[in-house]
């Protein structure tokens, strides 16, 4: 036995046995099976995200929408610069899937989402979920997804706190979400 050996053992020794672990059941906790669309408005109001069940009460006049996303808005195509993007009132995007559970809405840079840039400068980020795109959980959502994408996940306007806990909106991205649940 060399002497990394002889000091492990003693560690060991000293530790005792091992504990035993429990297994961890990976069901994931749910709220039940209720109504997912009522859950995922619930859980994004949450979040101080605003939401809609159309568009009709949005002014989206000056807005540019993510290439994929079928409004008479100007289209982020060619891309804009981050100075321009930065000027815009706001983006309307779609969504690749959305979360119930956790309120949460996950773009994955597809043409309905748009590129990342599209949705983290502009100070208002307008989102379109269809209701068949509302799953229950996580897992749900991260099976939907497509593993060679890059995925950002969304709850509620970008915020952070302080040392002292005050709430600082639109650091990370958008102050404002708006979330329209469509049909």
């Amino acid at each position: 036995m060399n002497g990394r050996e002889a000091i492990l053992e003693r560690v060991r020794s000293a530790l005792g046995p091992a504990p035993t672990v429990p297994e961890i059941s990976r069901a994931y906790a749910r709220t039940g099976d209720g109504d997912l669309v009522a859950r995922f408005v619930e859980r994004v109001s949450d979040y101080r995200a605003t939401v809609h069940r159309s568009l009709d009460d949005l002014d989206l006049d000056g807005f540019v929408r993510a290439p994929g996303v079928e409004l008479d808005l100007r289209p982020d195509d060619p891309p804009l610069t981050v100075a321009e993007l930065d000027a815009l009132p706001g983006v309307v995007t779609g969504c690749a899937v959305a979360i119930a559970e956790t309120g949460t809405v996950v773009l994955d840079s597809s043409p309905a989402c748009g590129r990342r840039a599209l949705t983290l400068v502009p100070d208002r980020h307008v989102c379109l979920v269809r209701v068949d795109q509302i799953v229950a959980t996580v897992p749900e959502a991260l099976a939907a997804l497509d593993p060679r994408r890059p995925i950002t996940l969304v709850s509620g306007p970008s915020a952070t706190s302080d040392i002292e806990l005050e709430r600082v909106e639109g650091v990370h991205g958008p102050r404002q979400l708006d979330v329209v649940v469509l049909g």
